[in-house]
């Protein structure tokens, strides 16, 4: 089933997800839409708990809308727990979600919420009940890191509690994996208000990446074929096993370690200035 440049593939584990044409990369390519979003999101930010503990409106940005599984899959997983959330969603098209709710049945994750969905494609914003859970879920189209460097744009949007960071990989998207870009993230956040952001990748240069921006930086949940992925947070906390001293030594013998200060894709060894800057993080004290 294909159209609009994008196709229903079904993975090794008999689930189904999506294909972009364009880019060439599958959404949830391993162990599918669901159970990613579960391990690498719900269970690694300790959502349910933080909810349960939460007086007020919990804010989630949802940095990578995509066909919204990541967003659904988190509704349906908390939708038992009286609370407030207010869900972020931000990209540069609105398409994949279009052409994931045209094949709902296949992908799954759809049930209970294609009404709430079709609200949300139709006027960018939605408001419900989910269960014992009042949401308001609001999209901003267009290009993220031009929306971060915008001070006017990062102000109208609430600090947020948690962050889901999923954009295509820095080969295919170097703009969205950039020092300069996860620094204003990490400063459009609240220093009051913990915050954590797990992501998929467990490359060194990404882990480098987050430290230099300002986060605490620890080894995320396994899903599925990887052994590891990345948490970020701006509080040490929120994170269950940080990267230890030790860790430095790869760093140093990394081919991959420097950050991409600029949107171009490439590899280098840590340079003298961030590795002076990297030693002194408040992590490795």
């Amino acid at each position: 089933m294909q159209s609009d440049g994008y196709k229903i593939v079904q993975l090794a584990n008999g689930t189904y997800s999506i294909h972009s044409v364009a880019e060439r990369e599958t959404f949830h390519p391993v162990i599918g839409p669901v159970a990613e979003a579960e391990a690498l999101y719900v269970k690694q930010l300790r959502l349910c708990g933080r909810l349960e503990r939460h007086a007020g409106e919990f804010v989630i940005w949802d940095v990578g809308l995509g066909a919204a599984a990541n967003v659904l899959t988190l509704l349906r997983s908390t939708k038992e727990i009286s609370s407030k959330i207010r869900i972020v969603s931000f990209d540069h098209k609105i398409e994949p979600l279009q052409f994931a709710a045209s094949h709902a049945e296949n992908l799954g994750y759809f049930s209970g919420y294609e009404k709430n969905v079709q609200d949300f494609v139709e006027r960018g914003n939605v408001t419900f009940v989910n269960g014992r859970q009042n949401v308001d879920w609001e999209f901003h189209l267009g290009d993220f890191p031009t929306l971060l460097a915008e001070t006017v744009s990062v102000k109208k949007f609430p600090a947020p509690h948690a962050i889901l960071f999923d954009a295509f990989s820095p080969a295919k998207n170097p703009a969205m994996w950039t020092l300069p870009l996860f620094t204003k993230l990490f400063n459009s956040l609240d220093p009051l208000r913990p915050c954590a952001m797990p992501t998929y990748s467990r490359a060194t240069m990404l882990r480098v990446t987050l430290l230099l921006a300002g986060f605490f930086v620890g080894v995320g949940h396994a899903t599925g074929e990887k052994e590891e992925t990345t948490i970020a947070a701006n509080a040490m906390n929120l994170i269950d096993e940080p990267l230890p001293k030790k860790w430095l030594e790869r760093v140093r013998n990394s081919k991959s370690a420097e950050p991409m200060h600029d949107p171009f894709y490439q590899q280098r060894f840590i340079s003298p200035d961030s590795w002076e800057r990297l030693v002194k993080h408040p992590q490795f004290r």
